[in-house]
């Protein structure tokens, strides 16, 4: 048992139990199969659970797992066998509000896909090589947010299909004048 807490990944899958992002820390998954394996079985143990309203958690092939169900989507942070529950669901909570925050509370895998770049952002600021780094959802949404905005964009952060919606109207209006 390490004396930093440690996390081993963090997925967030849709309700069919397909990735829409995830990402990993721990070697104990070395290739992209045994990942693939290990969420389809993570999946298929948690779909019937009631963790709509608060988070859930399990031992999974002796890992501490704490997973919460949103809309069509299933977000899971899975930490070491004697990890604390209480840090596991205080990154997951920090995640699911995080994402809440910029997808704008319209959260399910249609916008998560279309913000996907958002979400990873989200990831590396939650956690750098398995070590914990923040946990404030807001904070979090904060870091993201500024790191998306580019200097022609308005402040009020657009997601990248406003953009390539907005460009296409710039295109349009250019060709017909």
């Amino acid at each position: 048992m390490d004396s930093c807490p440690s996390i081993k990944n963090i997925l967030l899958l849709d309700s069919e139990g397909k990735r829409v992002a995830v990402k990993y820390y721990s070697d104990e998954w070395p290739t992209n199969n045994a990942r693939e394996s290990f969420e389809k079985s993570l999946f298929s143990k948690t779909q019937k659970s009631n963790a709509r309203n608060e988070a859930e958690i399990t031992m999974f092939e002796s890992n501490t797992v704490v997973y919460k169900f949103v809309q069509d989507l299933h977000f899971f942070v899975t930490g070491g066998e004697y990890e604390n529950e209480l840090i596991l669901a205080t990154v997951l909570q920090g995640f699911f509000d995080a994402v809440g925050l910029l997808l704008r509370g319209h959260v399910e895998k249609k916008e998560a896909r279309e913000n996907l770049e958002l979400i990873l952002l989200c990831l590396d600021e939650i956690v750098d090589g398995g070590i914990v780094l923040e946990t404030d959802g807001n904070v979090i949404a904060g870091k993201v947010a500024t790191q998306s905005i580019d200097s022609s964009a308005p402040l009020s952060e657009q997601t990248i299909s406003q953009a390539l919606a907005t460009a296409r109207e710039h295109l349009t209006k250019s060709l017909l004048t």
